[in-house]
């Protein structure tokens, strides 16, 4: 079976320059490397295939003979073969592959950011509504006073790790495999602190309990996040702190219920107001407001007050006031009061136009039990 173009391979034009040509391979060399494919024997092909091309290309005497020859170069052994990886940097290459997947960096110090916070606030409907301004006390690390986060005692020194070369991590090279992990002498951090401080032992914070105020914008329902940039744990030896975020709980309100924008409440009626229609006072988030009831009003009717519910913190409108009518049926009547309305009772007997929704629905359970018995 004859081999592929080594330039195929790698997917680069012929006058490549070696930057394009270790860019194609260490992309490659990524989506194709065996830890990546366990048991997949083609992607192990193709890596082997990869290997050998970039083996080639890169070494300057083995290209030009690939080039006025092609394969046939390295047949019976010539120029040491091509697939020996006898002039090749692999311990480089891979040094970077293995630094990408597992997210190191050469000679770069790892900084640990501090750790971000959570702290859930609850909040009445009212203050949700109209935004307001919360005093809150969180417990966390923040830098410490008496190094200012360097962890070093004062007058000593803080030098670099000699193990690791102030980058934090520790290579482990076995053939063309590169192993990284955390460098266990400095923990990641690329120093060496010759007499941590007495305070923070090393570490470059302490345990505080932090005051802060904060602001809740005019709209906010539960669930919204604040984020308080800076405001989380302090970093490690001075690496910057975290965020804070504040994440909103809206009480239950004893009146109204809140849906987006459109806030909900019941409205309960007289049975004399509901047949005969009137005014009643409901309130609003702004006050009371007087609704018109018209007559002959049912249990369920919804009536909508524009403006009366949520002013939106990102679009220029308020939501609506929705009031839902309860006719409230009378309790603890007396004798004189029951006498009446059975009277009223029988001067509605027999008088469909006085009970459209009984006669529609006695109609409709009629037809109902009809057709049931078909």
């Amino acid at each position: 079976m004859s081999k592929r173009d080594f330039y195929e391979i790698l997917g680069i034009e012929r006058n490549a320059d070696e930057k394009a040509i270790k860019k194609a391979y260490k992309r490659l060399a990524m989506k194709y490397h065996p830890d990546r494919n366990p048991g997949d024997k083609e992607a192990e092909a193709k890596f082997k295939e990869i290997q050998e091309a970039y083996e080639v290309l890169t070494d300057q005497q083995k290209r030009a003979a690939y080039d006025q020859y092609g394969h046939s170069a390295f047949e019976q052994g010539g120029f040491g073969g091509a697939g020996g990886f006898g002039g090749a940097d692999f311990g480089d290459i891979f040094g970077d592959i293995f630094s990408d997947m597992f997210g190191g960096g050469r000679g770069r110090q790892r900084v640990v950011r501090g750790e971000d916070l959570r702290y859930d606030l609850e909040i009445t409907l009212e203050e949700a509504v109209k935004g307001t301004s919360k005093d809150i006390k969180i417990n966390t690390l923040a830098m410490c006073d008496t190094c200012h986060g360097s962890g070093a005692k004062a007058g000593s020194k803080v030098e670099t790790c000699h193990y690791c070369h102030g980058s934090g991590r520790i290579r482990r090279q076995s053939g063309f495999f590169v192993q990284e992990q955390t460098c266990p002498h400095c923990h990641g951090s690329g120093k060496k602190i010759e007499q941590p401080c007495e305070k923070c032992h090393g570490d470059g914070r302490v345990h505080k309990q932090k005051n802060l105020s904060v602001k809740i914008p005019a709209g906010v329902d539960t669930g919204n996040q604040l984020r308080l940039s800076g405001e989380g744990a302090a970093g490690e030896q001075g690496a910057p702190a975290g965020d804070l975020y504040v994440v909103i709980h809206v009480k239950p309100h004893d009146i109204f219920e809140r849906d987006g924008n459109n806030l909900y409440c019941e409205v309960p009626i007289s049975f004399t107001m509901a047949a005969l229609g009137g005014e009643i006072e409901v309130p609003t988030l702004d006050g009371r407001v007087k609704l018109k009831i018209p007559a002959e009003t049912q249990t369920g009717k919804l009536f909508r007050m524009r403006g009366k519910g949520v002013s939106s913190t990102r679009l220029n409108y308020a939501g609506d006031l929705i009031c839902r009518i309860i006719v409230e049926t009378p309790v603890k009547l007396n004798e004189e009061q029951k006498a009446l309305l059975r009277k009223l009772e029988e001067s509605l007997e027999g008088k469909t136009q006085h009970r459209p929704k009984s006669d529609s629905f006695l109609d409709g359970v009629k037809r109902f039990f009809d057709n049931l018995g078909k």
